[in-house]
């Protein structure tokens, strides 16, 4: 089932990843805005959930997270998590960067402990403010799903112009602050085959890796219905190695089934 999350917050949900974690969307709450369009994405293809709504304003979001937090306290839970995500790319909010900077401050009030994550697919972060804005985020979560231009084309589906190449730049820029976050599946999509867990994709997806020298790799396939119905997921024993391969490198890696 298609997922359209409620905005600018959403939960407290429970991550797989990251534990406790509250939602802030900043894309509007009746649609999907984002640069990607992948066939496995939980939220479904652009096309489908076209918004009618506006992104919510920067006060708005900043009011409503605040509120969202003293409702926790009241109840005494604590969110391990702020986590930018919802309905597309949290980066594509004009506002982004002052946005991180008023939740920074508004964690540290009310919930000190807990981090600061933003799941991005990196389209942005060629973008010097938009970088900066990923940096003073604890955990700056970043799509490389490969380093292969045909296979973006087909699974990714970037909605703009997206050169492999320069994300890799910004994401190196990044100085080590960033986590590569790599979704690997199997199956088909409208006839073609998008097994990204080959010789030929894992390899120069190591290298990349390798020259980013991220703080940390996750690894994951997919665990929820997707728009593409063909779709499979990787075994557990293919992540693992490939897990294993991270970690040659010197890399933590996390996988996740």
């Amino acid at each position: 089932m298609t997922v359209i999350y409620p905005s600018p917050i959403f939960g407290p949900v429970h991550s797989r990843r990251l534990g406790i974690s509250l939602g802030i969307n900043l894309l509007p709450g009746d649609g999907k805005v984002c640069s990607f369009d992948c066939i496995y994405c939980e939220c479904g293809f652009n096309r489908d959930f076209r918004p009618k709504e506006k992104m919510p304003e920067r006060e708005a979001v900043a009011a409503a997270l605040e509120t969202k937090l003293k409702e926790m306290a009241a109840e005494g839970l604590r969110p391990d998590v702020l986590t930018f995500a919802g309905n597309g790319e949290p980066t594509l909010h004009p506002h982004f960067p002052v946005i991180i900077t008023d939740t920074i401050a508004i964690r540290d009030h009310y919930c000190p402990d807990a981090k600061v994550s933003v799941l991005s697919n990196a389209t942005q972060v060629v973008k010097p403010a938009v970088r900066a804005a990923l940096m003073l985020a604890d955990n700056p979560i970043m799509k490389l799903d490969t380093v292969d231009p045909d296979y973006i084309g087909r699974v990714d589906r970037p909605t703009g112009h997206y050169a492999v190449r320069d994300i890799i730049d910004g994401l190196k820029a990044m100085e080590g602050r960033c986590i590569i976050q790599t979704m690997f599946l199997g199956g088909t999509c409208d006839g073609k085959d998008v097994d990204n867990t080959g010789e030929e994709y894992v390899s120069p997806w190591l290298d990349a890796v390798a020259e980013i020298a991220p703080r940390q790799v996750m690894i994951y396939t997919i665990d929820r219905e997707t728009p593409a119905h063909e779709l499979k997921k990787t075994a557990p024993e293919v992540l693992d190695a490939i897990g294993r391969r991270v970690e040659a490198l010197g890399i933590p890696c996390s996988v996740s089934y």
